[in-house]
C-alpha cells in the first residue's frame, strides 16, 4: 500500500500531523517530524510519543485517526512537493519490542504510537 514516493517523502524533512477526535466529537491535532517515522516490515507506521497525551486519551475512545505528511523537496503530482493522507487506527505501547526500536532513534520517546494504515493516498 505504502509507494515509492510516500518512502522518498519520509527521508527528507517535513511535518507529520496526527489528528483525532474526542469521544465528544473535539478535533485534535499533535505533530512530530518525518525522521522520526519508523514503517516496519508489515506497513505500520511507529510515531514517537513523548507528548501525546490527548491524543493517547482520544484513540483510546475512538482509535481511527488520521495522518498526513509531506515534503517540499520530493516533485508530486504538479511540481515540486508532495503530500500523504493515510487514515487507519492506533495503539500506544510503552514496551516491546515495537517500542524499542522506537526508544533506539527517539531517546526522548516514552510511549509509542502504532498506526495500522487502511489507506494511503498522495494528495499533492
Amino acid at each position: 500500500m505504502l509507494t515509492e514516493v510516500f518512502f522518498a517523502c519520509l527521508q527528507h524533512d517535513g511535518i507529520v500531523s496526527v489528528a483525532t477526535t474526542s469521544a465528544d466529537g473535539e478535533p485534535h491535532i499533535a505533530n512530530t517530524w518525518n525522521k522520526y517515522l519508523i514503517v516496519t516490515e508489515d506497513e505500520k507506521i511507529l510515531i514517537p510519543c513523548y507528548g501525546f497525551r490527548k491524543t493517547e486519551r482520544n484513540a483510546e475512545a475512538c482509535p481511527h485517526l488520521a495522518v498526513t505528511l509531506g515534503s517540499h523537496e520530493v516533485e508530486g503530482h504538479r511540481g515540486m512537493g508532495t503530500g500523504f493522507l493515510l487514515t487507519g487506527t492506533a495503539e500506544f505501547r510503552k514496551d516491546g519490542e515495537l517500542f524499542d526500536r522506537m526508544k533506539a532513534k527517539c531517546p526522548f520517546a516514552n510511549r509509542v504510537l502504532i498506526f495500522t494504515p487502511d489507506s494511503c493516498k498522495q494528495t499533492l
